[in-house]
Parts: structure tokens; C-alpha cells; sequence
């Protein structure tokens, strides 16, 4: 080679090796940014998309399995952006509680359908029964020799229509006892304003209105009873104890009021079915004298429209 072309070759190899360096170094600044897997995010991503993938679920409850796919979009948005591995978990279990939902809520669907399906079978058989009963009539003035026959074709017909009552009211106590279970399981009391799910202190910051995690729970159970009784409307209402001015307590009983209402619509309960009021300092259910009494005076309650099952709890 001439020796007056190698600073010329030396000065391409330089041009070309520059742009390859910064490619590299790229490269390897993009793998050092990418965010750690986080095992309750993929296990609620693998919950969803298993929802996704039963008919039911898309076909019976589209708008909870739309609400479950945007906290998930919500969680992977947390996740890439490089939140805390604390609000992540946080959303990763809202997606899976969504998801739950969704799947409860097709599933109460689906029984309400077969439900419907079974009326209008009791139905029909009913009409067959009346007419089979005046075709007997009939056949009874034409000829009294078929009577016995007659007889026995009515028998059937009403033992049929005995074991479908039968089955109608099985039906309907499963329905109770399920709803009664449920009511139990939330420390539900009867009253005669209704039946009234306490919720107490324990799930707010003093002089806060923001739920704390532990309220994640209730409002799941509280969602979850809504889903499966679909005409169930509740008031929520807020008090607070004594201390402090009457107008601070009625603010701070409004807001943690308007906290648990927020709370059950993210979780798919509609705001059709739910309304607040605060009370702040007025009904105490203890006394304001001493600090057992203020925290039981400190509380948010649930008062629910009548429903099945109601006056079946001890």
C-alpha cells in the first residue's frame, strides 16, 4: 500500500468506529433503564388475561373486564415509569380485585339468565296443566268411562308442577342463604333504618379522610355483596366524636363519607347506587366522655335499601 494513503484510511476507520461506539454505549444504557419484573404485576396481568380468554366473562361483563384492563394499563404505566414497588403491588392488586369482579359479576349473570330461563318454563307448564285440565273436563262430560285415566293424567301434571315449585323455591333459598352468608360475613345489623355495615376509625389517619390499605379489603367485600345483589342501593353516612368544632367534624365526616363512595366505584359498584351524607358529631352510639365511647363515635356507616335475606340475620 502507499504510505501517502494509510492517514486517509486511518481517518475513515475512525468515522466509522465513532458512530458504532455511541450505538453500543446506547444499547447498553437502554438495558440498564429497563424496570424489574415485579411478580404481583405478572400475576395479575396472567389473572386478566385469563378472564380475557373465558366467553363468558367478555360476553356477560364487558364493562367490568373494560374497568379491569385500565388499572392494568394503570399498573404498567406505574411500572415503566418507575414508581415505588409499594404503589405498584397496590395496583397490581386492584387489577386482580377487577378482575374477580368481572368474573363474579358474569357469573351472577349467568344464573340470573338460567333463572329467568326456568320462570318462563314454570310458566309454560303451567298453561299446558290448565289446558290438559280442561281437555279432562271435556273428555269427562263425553265419556265418564275414561274418568280413571283422566285422573291419573291430572295427578302427574301436578306432581310436575309441585317438584318445579319445588325447585323454583331451592332456587331462590340458595340465593337467600347466599346473600344472608354475605351480610354476616360484613358484621351487618338489622336497624330500622335498614341493615347497617359499620365501618370504623380503625381504617383512617386521625383527622384524615383518605382510606388506609387495611380498607382495601372491606371495600372489596362490600363491592363484591353489591355485585351479587344488583338492586341493593346504600347510603353512606359519616360521623365523628365530639372533639373539635361542629363544622370541622361535619366536613371530616363528609369527606370520608365521599372516601368510601370513591373507593366502591373504582371497584365497578355504579354511582346510581350510592349516595352520602355526614352527620359529623350528631347520633353518638357512645359516650363522648371517654376515649372508648369517641372511638366508637368515630365511624362510617353503610345503611342498605331492603333486600333478600335481611330478616334472616341473628
Amino acid at each position: 500500500m502507499n504510505h501517502s494513503a494509510m492517514p486517509v484510511v486511518t481517518g475513515v476507520l475512525k468515522r466509522i468506529a465513532l458512530p458504532l461506539t455511541v450505538v453500543a454505549l446506547g444499547a447498553l444504557g437502554a438495558c440498564s433503564t429497563t424496570p424489574d419484573r415485579n411478580a404481583a404485576l405478572d400475576q395479575a396481568r396472567a389473572r386478566l388475561d385469563a378472564a380475557r380468554s373465558q366467553p363468558n366473562v367478555a360476553a356477560l361483563a364487558p364493562e367490568e373486564l373494560a374497568r379491569a384492563d385500565a388499572a392494568m394499563r394503570s399498573a404498567d404505566m406505574a411500572h415503566t415509569g418507575g414508581a415505588k414497588v409499594a404503589e405498584i403491588d397496590h395496583l397490581a392488586y386492584l387489577t386482580s380485585q377487577r378482575v374477580t369482579l368481572s368474573q363474579e359479576a358474569a357469573a351472577a349473570r349467568g344464573a340470573q339468565a338460567v333463572t329467568a330461563k326456568a320462570g318462563a318454563e314454570r310458566d309454560r307448564m303451567r298453561l299446558e296443566l290448565r289446558t290438559a285440565e280442561a281437555d279432562a273436563a271435556q273428555r269427562q262430560l263425553s265419556a265418564s268411562a275414561q274418568s280413571n285415566d283422566r285422573k291419573t293424567q291430572q295427578l302427574a301434571q301436578a306432581s310436575a308442577s309441585s317438584q318445579a315449585d319445588r325447585e323454583r323455591l331451592a332456587s331462590r333459598d340458595a340465593q337467600v342463604g347466599d346473600l344472608q352468608a354475605q351480610l354476616k360475613e360484613l358484621n351487618a345489623r338489622p336497624t330500622p333504618r335498614g341493615m347497617v355495615v359499620t365501618l370504623g376509625d380503625v381504617l383512617f389517619d386521625t383527622g384524615r379522610s383518605q382510606l388506609k390499605g387495611e380498607g382495601d379489603a372491606a371495600m372489596v367485600k362490600l363491592a363484591r355483596f353489591m355485585s351479587r345483589d344488583p338492586q341493593r342501593k346504600a347510603a353512606i353516612e359519616g360521623y365523628t366524636d365530639s372533639v373539635g368544632s361542629s363544622a370541622a367534624n361535619l366536613a371530616l365526616a363528609d369527606r370520608r363519607a365521599r372516601s368510601v363512595r370513591s373507593a366502591l366505584l373504582e371497584l365497578g359498584v355504579g354511582g346510581e347506587r350510592l349516595s352520602t351524607r355526614a352527620f359529623g358529631e350528631e347520633n353518638p352510639i357512645g359516650d363522648n366522655a371517654t376515649a372508648a365511647g369517641r372511638q366508637m363515635n368515630r365511624r362510617v356507616e353503610l345503611v342498605f335499601s331492603p333486600g333478600a335475606g335481611d330478616l334472616l340475620v341473628d
